[in-house]
């Protein structure tokens, strides 16, 4: 049964050092408050899944939280690249970041396998690409029936899911609605799962569309009022468009972010980031 408990609580029972974390949500309810507990608890070696990693990934690639990223798009919507991701990549700052690049559709097979318990799920994408050839966990598969080759992807099963949602109850059953992504999938096929809500309140409504994660399903819940921001929480909050753009600028320089992750996640002047001299 879920326990209602602060951010900083959940994050320090579920995340830890090394860890797979997949932390969802398409373009509203992203679990950026969440992301910034990561950074301020200062977890390191974490491998990063998420089907479109984005602002909130940028911001721990570059605090220095991941070792691998597992992803199928990567970009600062509507801007342009992640450029403390591009950091890590290409002068492996502030350390190497390994890659593993799916499709969506792989992705989300591999998390609706992985919360189904099954080892594997089977698609007709990849076929004509290189990924299989690049990237483990792909592989041809004959089906038994029709003889037709088709693609097998692993389950994916990280340790800790993360996501954002609009209410629990005061017994830990969260609801959540708009585009509601792979969030489920997420939180059913990992062996953990932290779920930070805008408000908590004494029942649940039925909305049209919504979906009902019932408390014996999540591990830990988090009030976190405007913890999507800077996307939306369908209902409760606007996307700040203003500031994709801004961080545009401020993640392209490293003092500018980390000057910037003092001020608005440490609170504090951070360790110093620096490893490799080589500006971006």
């Amino acid at each position: 049964m879920a326990e209602i408990v602060s951010l900083a609580e959940a994050i320090a029972a579920t995340v830890h050092d090394g860890d797979t974390v997949a932390m969802e949500g398409f373009t509203h309810l992203i679990p950026h408050a969440a992301g910034h507990e990561v950074i301020r608890q200062r977890r390191r070696d974490l491998t990063l899944v998420r089907m479109t990693p984005d602002i909130v990934y940028d911001q721990m690639i570059g605090a220095g939280c991941a070792r691998k990223l597992v992803f199928s798009w990567a970009g600062n919507p509507g801007v342009g690249s992640l450029h403390r991701f591009r950091d890590a990549v290409e002068h492996s700052w502030p350390g190497p970041l390994l890659l593993e690049e799916h499709s969506h559709a792989g992705m989300a097979n591999r998390y609706q396998a992985g919360a189904s318990g099954l080892p594997f799920a089977v698609l007709r994408g990849y076929r004509g690409t290189s990924l299989a050839a690049q990237t483990a966990g792909i592989a041809e598969i004959t089906c038994p029936f029709t003889g037709e080759v088709l693609t097998a992807v692993s389950a994916l099963n990280p340790d800790v899911a993360v996501i954002h949602a609009q209410q629990a109850d005061e017994r830990g059953n969260v609801q959540y609605w708009g585009i509601t992504g792979v969030q489920k999938e997420a939180v059913l096929a990992s062996a953990r799962s932290v779920v930070t809500v805008e408000e908590i309140v004494d029942v649940l409504e039925p909305r049209p569309g919504a979906v009902v994660l019932p408390s014996w399903s999540i591990g830990y819940v988090a009030a976190a009022p405007g913890g999507a921001h800077p996307s939306y929480a369908l209902g409760y909050s606007a996307r700040d468009n203003d500031f994709y753009m801004a961080w545009d600028e401020i993640s392209r320089d490293r003092q500018r972010f980390a000057a910037w992750l003092d001020e608005h996640v440490y609170g504090a002047p951070a360790p110093a980031l620096t490893r490799n001299p080589v500006s971006c």
